[in-house]
Order: structure tokens, then C-alpha cells, then sequence
């Protein structure tokens, strides 16, 4: 049993927050976890020829449906320019820290090095860093990933990231969203702690009560 009752998930983008921390929000939901997702951009400008440009949304709304999350918001920031707005972001987050009581915030971690993933994981320590908070790993964007903290997960956990990613119907052409690839990511994070299947995370900030 993982004892959180409130957390937030904030994702750069649409996806960013299952891709890293998929299996992590399957087990908090099943538990009965209060779980709220911000995406701070649905990156229509990244879609392939041919999709609609709210595509995205739809998706995210899926995807994280099945992961047991009905608390979801979704910004219009522009994608790869986060820094232009990250005043505005801080404020978000402020508003956010005080209008709920969460005792765990996920966020990318410290070592990724995609522009907008990084002013998230800035302002988002900024603005939690009173709260425990966990950098979740995306290993195409990440230099020296810190893998201080171990979430041992379940077949039930894997499939059900496996099947969120899966309603990304528009980003299927990624390497990093196939079955393959998500199962054996868990499965070597779980090898490293004598378990089928693992998530691996960064402790930024750790607090007890």
C-alpha cells in the first residue's frame, strides 16, 4: 500500500505523464487515490499530416480514463515555448498548491532535457517544494537520470499503461509508445529490485509527516 491520498501529475504535454509515471497512477488509482492530471500543452502543432488539431485532447481524455483519472485539465501553452510563459505557469501551480492539499506531485525529472519539461520541473519545485515530489523517468530525453526510488508494479499495472498509451492513436509512429518498448522498461526497472515489473523515479523532494 503506497500512502498517498491526494496527488498531482503535471505533464509538460499530453502523454508525458503516462509514459512516465503510467503504472505508478494504475496502482494509486486501484487504491483509491485521489489523482489530479495537468497537461500544460495538447501540442497540436506536433501532429502528423491528417489529424485533427484537437486530436490530442481526445486523446489524453482516453488514455487517462483508463488509467482511473476523471480529474483532468488540459492548457493551450505553446509547445516548445513554455519559457516565453513561465510566469504564468508558476501561477497556475500557486493556485493549484492552494486550492488543494497534495502530498505527492509528480513532475519530469531534474535531468530531462526537453525545453518545456524543464520549466515544468522548475516551476513545479518552485511552487511544491513544501510537498514530496517525484521526477518520473522519459529515458529518450534524460542524461544522467537519478533512479533513487523503486514502484514495484503488477501484470494489472503494465497493462493497463500499456492500454492508455495505446489510445494515442496519433503518436503510435513513436518508438517509446509501443507495447515492447513499455514492458521492457518495466521489466528491466523490475529486474534492478528482484521484481517482474518496476517504475523507477527521482526523489526531488522527500517529506514525512
Amino acid at each position: 500500500m503506497i500512502n498517498f491520498e491526494n496527488v498531482l501529475v503535471l505533464a509538460p504535454h499530453t502523454d508525458d505523464g503516462e509514459l512516465g509515471a503510467g503504472g505508478l497512477i494504475a496502482r494509486l488509482s486501484a487504491q483509491g487515490t485521489n489523482i489530479k492530471y495537468i497537461a500544460f500543452s495538447s501540442a497540436p502543432e506536433s501532429l502528423p499530416d491528417g489529424f485533427p488539431r484537437d486530436t490530442l485532447v481526445k486523446e489524453v481524455h482516453l488514455a487517462t480514463g483508463v488509467l482511473g483519472i476523471s480529474d483532468l485539465v488540459v492548457k493551450n501553452y505553446p509547445v516548445r515555448n513554455f519559457d516565453l510563459h513561465r510566469q504564468e505557469i508558476l501561477d497556475d501551480l500557486i493556485k493549484l498548491r492552494k486550492e488543494n492539499n497534495f502530498d505527492l506531485v509528480l513532475i519530469p525529472s531534474t535531468s530531462d532535457v526537453h525545453q518545456d519539461h524543464q520549466v515544468i520541473m522548475q516551476e513545479g519545485i518552485r511552487a511544491f517544494k513544501n510537498t514530496t515530489i517525484l521526477g518520473y523517468e522519459l529515458i529518450w530525453n534524460s542524461f544522467n537520470f537519478k533512479n533513487h526510488l523503486y514502484v514495484k508494479l503488477d501484470e494489472t499495472h503494465v497493462m493497463a499503461k500499456v492500454k492508455a498509451l495505446q489510445k494515442y492513436s496519433s503518436q503510435a509512429h513513436r518508438p517509446y509508445m509501443s507495447d515492447e518498448f513499455v514492458r521492457s522498461l518495466a521489466y528491466t526497472r523490475g529486474l534492478q529490485v528482484n521484481h517482474k515489473y518496476a517504475e523507477c523515479f527521482e526523489v526531488v523532494r522527500w517529506v514525512i509527516n
